[in-house]
């Protein structure tokens, strides 16, 4: 079973959703309140439901809000981004370096995130 971890950090709150084996699958942005990060995780856990729009293929379909945008970084990497019903980006993964395994993230985080418990450290 995955877990919302919430910590403060030097300028404020942040969470990361790890899978059941302690893995981290996503993280969010600093937020400056501890109930800001709170309302973010129940973001995740509300528009976690939404569909894939892969950005690596030539003329990719738009997908509406909420959506996981699948993309390459800087370095070639393969990443995601949850993005809430507004567009604002809500969590987003690591650099995987295949595309197989950066979408093994995105069902890990519909998978985990929905039931996830809240731990703060």
């Amino acid at each position: 079973m995955g877990k919302f971890v919430v910590k403060e950090t030097a300028t404020g709150f942040k969470f990361d959703l790890k899978a059941g084996n302690g893995e981290v699958i996503a993280t969010s942005e600093v937020y400056t309140t501890k109930a800001a990060c709170l309302n973010g995780v129940e973001s995740v856990k509300t528009n976690c439901v939404g569909e894939i729009e892969d950005q690596t293929v030539e003329n990719f379909e738009t997908v509406k809000h909420p959506k996981f945008e699948l993309y390459t970084d800087k370095a070639g990497e393969f990443r995601f981004r949850l993005k809430a019903k507004n567009g604002e980006v809500i969590a987003t993964s690591e650099g995987y370096k295949s595309k197989a395994s950066c979408e093994n993230g995105i069902g890990s985080v519909k998978k985990n995130a929905p039931e996830a418990e809240i731990v703060e450290e």
